[in-house]
């Protein structure tokens, strides 16, 4: 488990690729220690994902009981959604021609995407906390979406460091990874067809 030091240490480096700084990769640790550790940027993001689980689950005509076991199934859904587009890039990393930039992007985006789900909390506190502003939170949403892939973009393309056209195939195999994983797993247990509150 990484210190409270290198988890701020690996945060900053994020952000630096994220303001389009290649060389902040080695502000990560890239053994394989590394590797499984930055898998730890999970336990990081839970509780601003928490809030999330929380606010998504308000929105269905269940008990208290049925709103913790919606939690719990967009706990399983978001850890499935962070970690298989990552085995499937493992699979297709080679033929890509960014087999060498699979440990360093892995460790980058690990801790980028704790950062990013912790920038996305303010839009997810207002829907949770002021559930009738329904334009401000589609508003905030909709800003915090953007911002956060075009970090999520900027932090590929450095961490790749192969151009913005490869860079650019990389994030968008990986988003509609991600996606088809969190409309697959959605479907599967049924939450698309949970009455409104």
């Amino acid at each position: 488990m990484p210190s409270a030091q290198d988890i701020q240490t690996y945060m900053t480096g994020a952000w630096r690729l994220m303001m389009g700084k290649p060389e902040a990769v080695r502000l990560f640790d890239l053994s394989a220690d590394g590797f499984w550790n930055s898998f730890f940027a999970i336990v990081v993001a839970v509780p601003a994902l928490t809030v999330g689980w929380a606010s998504f689950a308000g929105d269905f005509a269940v008990g208290a009981s049925g709103r913790f076991g919606i939690v719990f199934l967009l706990g399983v859904i978001d850890l499935a959604t962070w970690v298989l587009p990552l085995i499937v890039l493992a699979l297709v990393a080679k033929p890509l021609g960014v087999g060498d930039r699979f440990v360093p992007y892995v460790v980058a985006s690990n801790w980028g995407s704790a950062l990013l789900v912790w920038l996305m909390l303010p839009a997810t506190l207002v829907r949770l906390l002021a559930p009738g502003a329904d334009e401000l939170v589609a508003l905030l949403s909709l800003a915090a979406f953007l911002v956060t892939m075009a970090l999520s973009w900027r932090l590929t393309n450095a961490v790749i460091d192969r151009g913005a056209g490869l860079a650019t195939g990389v994030f968008t195999l990986m988003l509609a990874l991600s996606i088809g994983v969190l409309l697959t797993l959605q479907a599967l247990f049924g939450l698309d067809a949970l009455p409104p509150a």
